[in-house]
């Protein structure tokens, strides 16, 4: 299939893939289509980036007919409240000249306003598992008509925990339905809820996580260790004609707070962060001024990874190397969209060697090793992961007593050994158990004559 044409679309989609600009479909759209079209139960692995959205949307929106009934008959589930805000605005971009009903609820917000929303009606229901679990449970939506369960990057719902929530939701739902799924990698917790749920999935593989991405360039940077990764930071995003719109990961929250603090000393209003304490207002204006441009730099956990589609991102910083080469991927993913060329630079420390390589065999790629700038300075400051900890010669697994407190002999008072408490010191000596216990006829057969 070489364009949208041959798919045979309502004109009403039609025009609006016209007015979004898309020429010809991508790779997992040709491929999708005609199986989401059949009813088939389909499993599809592509990266993000690829179109995944519009590869489930457009044929459930092609066979989606007018109705007036209040309860959902298409419910998707991603992973996050951004993921949901980002779905419903595409559902309504390519909905645009269709009469159909749109609704995203997710946490955070007022569960009553979203009751009251769900009952006004809807044809698509857009959900995070845990907010869709109150609501069902609550009686608020009711799961009996859905004719088509779409859970898009399943990978990460399950790595957040959701398992639970999802198996609760399956029990609510009819028997009766085709299931969608996709997800940038396959692991064994999603290949176990595939087998549990899923009847004879039909599995598309598009641009698998191993396939290194033509138009990125990768470099990479040896840092001895984490201030000496903020000065280099720093050092490379002064410069500000190429580094124009650049994302910062970092692997946890406490680490992507201390990078934003020292981006916002130096750069300022050109920085935002975001990451999974931060609220759902914040984190919802961080991402937009981020898109907008109003922000240059966005320092983010891998809670930005999957799904978010930003356009023309420049660069995508690798601070810390991800444990897991897939999470590389899915990061540098975040770059060179729509044909567009994207760089990606990775910073790793001796210790981070693994990673790196792991990040390589997966690729089978040599990332090019670039030397740090002479004028940044390397850093003496170690966090408290990188100092070395003080490890007894002839007891490895045992730190100093030093490290552990100090060691002195019980005293006197303290050498006493547990004898039981009072009862069996004093009472069960005293008053002896009856010879006469169990034995009714004692009393008899002893009689004094």
């Amino acid at each position: 299939m070489g364009s949208f044409e041959d798919f045979n679309l309502k004109k009403q989609l039609n025009y609006a893939i016209d007015d979004l600009g898309f020429d010809k479909p991508t790779p997992i759209q040709q491929a999708a289509f005609s199986v989401v079209l059949s009813g088939k139960d389909i499993v599809g692995i592509a990266q993000t980036g690829t179109g995944k959205t519009m590869a489930y949307m457009l044929p459930l929106l092609q066979e989606l007919t007018f109705s007036k009934q209040i309860h959902p008959r298409i419910l998707i589930l991603v992973p996050t409240r951004e993921l949901v805000l980002q779905v419903v605005e595409n559902i309504e971009s390519f909905a645009k000249y269709i009469n159909v009903r749109v609704l995203g609820v997710y946490g955070g917000t007022n569960i009553n306003a979203q009751k009251q929303l769900c009952a006004q009606g809807t044809d698509i229901l857009v959900a995070t598992p845990g907010r869709l679990y109150d609501l069902a449970l609550s009686k608020a939506v009711k799961l009996k008509e859905i004719k088509k369960l779409v859970i898009d990057e399943v990978d990460v719902m399950l790595d957040l925990g959701f398992r639970f929530q999802l198996i609760n939701i399956f029990e609510l739902l009819p028997v009766r339905r085709q299931n969608i799924m996709f997800s940038a990698t396959m692991t064994s917790d999603v290949d176990a809820l595939i087998d549990d749920f899923f009847i004879a999935p039909e599995k598309i593989s598009i641009a698998v996580s191993g396939t290194p991405l033509e138009n990125i360039a990768q470099q990479c940077y040896a840092v001895p260790n984490f201030y000496t990764k903020i000065n280099l930071l720093i050092r490379l995003l002064k410069d500000k004609d190429a580094f124009k719109k650049v994302l910062v990961f970092v692997s946890n929250k406490r680490s992507a707070d201390i990078v934003f603090q020292e981006m916002e000393v130096t750069f300022g209003n050109e920085s935002c962060v975001i990451h999974s304490n931060k609220t759902q207002n914040y984190r919802m204006r961080s991402i937009r001024q981020f898109d907008e441009g109003k922000n240059r730099i966005l320092v983010t956990t891998d809670v930005m990874a999957r799904g978010l589609d930003i356009d023309k991102i420049t660069h995508v910083i690798n601070f810390d190397t991800p444990n897991y080469p897939e999470n590389y991927m899915h990061r540098i993913g975040r770059t060179g969209r729509a044909e567009n060329l994207g760089n990606s630079i990775l910073f790793y420390t001796e210790k981070e060697t693994p990673f790196k390589e792991a990040i390589e065999a997966l690729m089978d790629y040599t990332i090019p090793i670039v030397e740090i700038p002479a004028n940044v300075e390397i850093s003496e400051e170690l966090t408290a992961e990188e100092r070395p900890k003080i490890i007894e010669a002839n007891n490895p697994d045992q730190t100093t007593l030093e490290s552990q407190g100090s060691f002195h002999e019980k005293s006197e008072k303290n050498k006493k050994t547990n004898q039981g408490g009072s009862y069996k010191r004093i009472i069960a000596q005293k008053y002896k158990k009856p010879k006469t216990r169990g034995d009714k006829n004692y009393n008899k057969r002893n009689k004094k004559k």
